[in-house]
């Protein structure tokens, strides 16, 4: 029972409140080729993609070259996350770790050489091309940064054949559509049969105004429900109701997308039982955060968590009471 579940109001204007003032990369969009052509390539030739744009992220006086695309090999599958937005936040001790000490909060951030003042948060879309779909997971805050991150990666809002969504918070679907335009006209919607039922039934603005327009264009998903070929959904629910993982698997290799289930490498990951402003039912979230992380450390499965510092992309190892993060370095260029 999700007894700390919030009124949906209040969890958007919470969740809104939260998200504002985020940057968003920018840079010079290219050429990109056909549907025909990208998925070949994505079948044929993995590593194509290795090479990345740098765009320079506005919103701060100081912001230095950062990548907004970073892609991978995953078997005969191509993987790319896609930074599509960056903020600062003041006092991260509210956000994060509510049920530890200030004392064991700011023991913890020293540590990892972290301020306790400020953190910056990840807003990082995943797109898997299979050789026959192209799958984008999750869409940011809006139709902009997501289609930005998009072209550095070689896709047009076309050429996506299925958007994925882990959960309805705004910054998972906010780049869905504008002005009530679909920003991937071709595509077909996923997600967990349980979270869109939740939040149709919530008087939820995002919501009505990014997902009800599209619901005839969605299917529901259940725990192990397929996505596309290779693509499975794993069911990790607290963080919202019916919150989803991803495990995509091509050719013997593994990937997990995470989503809001492990929200940082040490105040969610390192400290898998510290609480989460944002999770709906803390408990229970805890409870996925640790099983996915289980998962993700007893098979050595590469993991990409949606707030993580981009590239996103890393490993966890069991250590102690929680979990290490090893961010990934040059494991996918070895074939």
């Amino acid at each position: 029972m999700y007894t700390q579940m919030c009124a949906s109001d209040h969890m958007w204007r919470d969740v809104a409140s939260y998200l504002t003032s985020v940057s968003h990369p920018s840079g010079s969009l290219q050429m990109t080729p056909n549907r025909r052509q990208i998925l070949a390539a994505g079948a044929a030739a993995p590593f194509a993609g290795l090479a990345t744009s740098a765009a320079r992220a506005g919103g701060h006086a100081a912001a230095p070259q950062n990548a907004i695309q970073h892609t991978i090999p995953l078997g005969d599958f191509r993987v790319s996350t896609l930074l599509s937005g960056t903020a600062t936040r003041d006092d991260p001790k509210s956000i994060f770790g509510l049920n530890a000490s200030p004392e064991e909060f700011a023991a913890e951030s020293e540590a990892a050489f972290l301020p306790t003042d400020k953190a910056q948060f990840f807003f990082t879309p995943t797109v898997v091309n299979t050789g026959s779909e192209v799958v984008l997971f999750d869409t940011g805050l809006n139709p902009g940064g997501i289609t930005q991150a998009l072209a550095a990666a070689g896709y047009t809002p076309d050429q996506i054949d299925v958007v994925a969504i882990t959960h309805m918070h705004g910054d998972h679907i906010g780049g869905l559509s504008a002005d009530g335009v679909a920003t991937f006209p071709n595509a077909r919607y996923v997600t967990g049969e349980i979270e869109f039922d939740h939040w149709a039934g919530s008087n939820d603005d995002g919501f009505e105004g990014k997902v009800r327009p599209l619901s005839e264009r969605f299917t529901f998903l259940g725990d192990g429900g397929s996505v596309a070929s290779g693509i499975t959904a794993v069911s990790s629910f607290g963080h919202t109701p019916g919150h989803m993982g991803y495990m995509i698997e091509s050719s013997g290799s593994q990937l997990l997308l995470v989503g809001d289930a492990a929200a940082h490498a040490i105040w969610s990951i390192k400290n898998p039982d510290w609480h989460l402003r944002f999770d709906t039912d803390k408990d229970a979230a805890v409870t996925a955060r640790r099983k996915l992380l289980g998962m993700a450390a007893a098979d050595k499965i590469p993991l990409i968590g949606y707030h993580l510092p981009f590239p996103a992309i890393g490993f966890v190892a069991e250590r102690g009471d929680g979990f290490e993060y090893v961010p990934a370095s040059y494991q996918f260029m070895m074939g």
